[in-house]
């Protein structure tokens, strides 16, 4: 008897936690089923909402006034080449001094001719004069004498006139002996190849040893070593070139170089119906003749609608800007863009100026998108 009691009060206590677990589970069933939304957990209840897919900066447009500017193509060209050839003929060229790259000053040697028979042509001229002075002085002394006793009678007048002929003779002889002088001596210095101007040697033909004729190229000279860029411009947009502009070239180096509007060439090229426009440019060891540049020319400055250039996104060959509406939504817009300064782009149609666009960010955005908008 007294060992049935426990376990009766261990069953009876099972029954009754039995019973308790049972309610339990009904209540919470029966709250369940009243209200179902209720159990849905927070985190779940606002996923079912629409979520920013990217968070971006916006920045309204901004006017600024930017540069207005033409752009070119053209070449580095000399401003001037000298074409240094020899005076002399049948002479071997002895020495040359000079070669392709040399600074030279004007009346510097470049290369000297062997002169050993111009100057022996030379000695034989003075000669001759000194022969030739000596015969005019003889028939000046026999014509004064003449003219001194020509009223006398102790001449005829033929003789007379006959002595005066020999001192005009006589005289004109000396002077040919003279000229003949000076042109051997200008030959004589011609055996020197001089620099006609400052410059910089630009090409060479002169080899030692070589004999060649007169006139035949020794030498070319970029006189003062002036560069010039040949731009080439359309005949509809030449109209807005004036000399004195200021230009911003660009060499095939790298080199960045301010010059200034010298001429305008006066007639078109007549295979491109380009006009040329000579720029001068500064003296600069990088500028090299023959080579391409490109640059732009300055025509003043224009009010114009600008957003960053980060705004702008290039998609299909086109330029869009997503503009960010007070939802927060984006919207691609197309739009057609036109000069570039700095981290600005003018923007010329489809966009207002009241309009926000995405910045930080753009590039990943689409159409319709939802953001979330930072400062």
């Amino acid at each position: 008897m007294n060992a049935t009691l426990p376990q009766t009060r261990r069953r009876t206590r099972w029954i009754w936690l039995g019973l308790g677990l049972a309610l339990v589970l009904v209540v919470v069933f029966w709250v369940f089923l009243k209200n179902p939304a209720d159990a849905t957990p927070p985190a779940e209840a606002g996923a079912t909402g629409p979520r920013p897919s990217l968070t971006v900066t916006v920045q309204k447009p901004t006017r600024a006034s930017l540069p207005i500017s033409l752009q070119a193509n053209g070449d580095i060209s000399a401003w001037q080449e000298a074409s240094v050839g020899a005076e002399v003929n049948g002479l071997r060229l002895a020495t040359v001094n000079v070669n392709v790259g040399d600074v030279v000053r004007k009346g510097q040697v470049l290369a000297v001719f062997a002169s050993e028979t111009t100057r022996a042509d030379s000695l034989q001229s003075k000669a001759s004069v000194m022969q030739a002075e000596a015969s005019y002085e003889n028939a000046k002394a026999d014509a004064d004498r003449a003219r001194s006793i020509q009223d006398t009678g102790a001449l005829s007048r033929s003789q007379v006139a006959q002595y005066l002929t020999q001192e005009k003779v006589a005289r004109a002889q000396w002077e040919a002996a003279k000229a003949g002088l000076e042109a051997n001596e200008v030959r004589l210095g011609n055996t020197k190849v001089l620099a006609p101007d400052d410059g910089i040697i630009s090409a060479r033909a002169a080899t030692v040893g070589s004999v060649v004729a007169p006139g035949q190229e020794l030498f070319r000279l970029v006189r003062q070593g002036r560069m010039e860029w040949r731009a080439e411009v359309t005949p509809s947009e030449v109209g807005r070139i004036r000399v004195g502009q200021k230009a911003q070239v660009t060499a095939a180096t790298g080199l960045e170089i301010s010059g200034q509007v010298r001429a305008i060439a006066p007639s078109a090229n007549p295979q491109t119906r380009n006009i040329l426009v000579f720029v001068d440019l500064p003296k600069h060891n990088d500028l090299k003749s023959g080579t391409f540049a490109k640059g732009r020319f300055d025509l003043g400055q224009s009010e114009a609608l600008t957003v960053a250039s980060e705004s702008v996104v290039v998609r299909d060959g086109s330029n869009y800007v997503f503009v960010i509406d007070d939802q927060s939504k984006a919207s691609q817009r197309k739009v057609q863009t036109g000069r570039r300064v700095g981290e600005r782009v003018e923007i010329l149609e489809g966009l207002k100026a009241e309009e926000s666009v995405a910045v930080q960010g753009a590039g990943f955005l689409n159409e319709a998108d939802l953001v979330k908008v930072v400062q």
